[in-house]
């Protein structure tokens, strides 16, 4: 066995904002290569500020699996984000590839979070134009 495999903890005060955003939220790397951390897949946190949402966008080729921490989340997508689905703390989200969504928080008081694990290693994030939907 090679001495150069470990087991990473990283904390909070160590996740990386420096990651790819969407405006209207804020994710946060945990497990990336940027962190300094060989792995086949991404880690990290996702926070909507209360009374915010998303631009439309999407993960490319990455499949993305979210456990909601706290709050609700409204999530759309579909022609013109017209499919509505809510997810509490304690659920779980998979989102396909290419498929285009949003997240709004309706809560005036509570950001909602999660903790996010997207397929590939390099977060993808291809933001659309604002006026995609209505």
């Amino acid at each position: 066995m090679s001495s150069s495999v470990a087991i990473h903890i990283v904390s909070p005060d160590q996740f990386d904002r420096g990651t790819a955003q969407t405006p209207g939220s804020e994710r946060r790397a945990a497990i990336a290569p940027a962190r300094g951390i060989a792995s086949a897949i991404w880690g990290g946190l996702f926070e909507v500020a209360p009374g915010s949402r998303t631009g439309v966008h999407h993960h490319g080729e990455q499949e993305t699996i979210a456990y909601v921490l706290s709050g609700i989340c409204e999530i759309r997508w579909g022609e013109r984000g017209k499919s509505v689905a809510r997810a509490k703390a304690g659920d779980f989200i998979h989102v396909p590839a290419f498929l285009p969504h949003m997240e709004i928080n309706r809560s005036k008081l509570k950001p909602f979070r999660w903790v996010v694990v997207r397929s590939t290693a390099q977060p993808i994030v291809v933001n659309l134009p604002d006026d995609i939907w209505p």
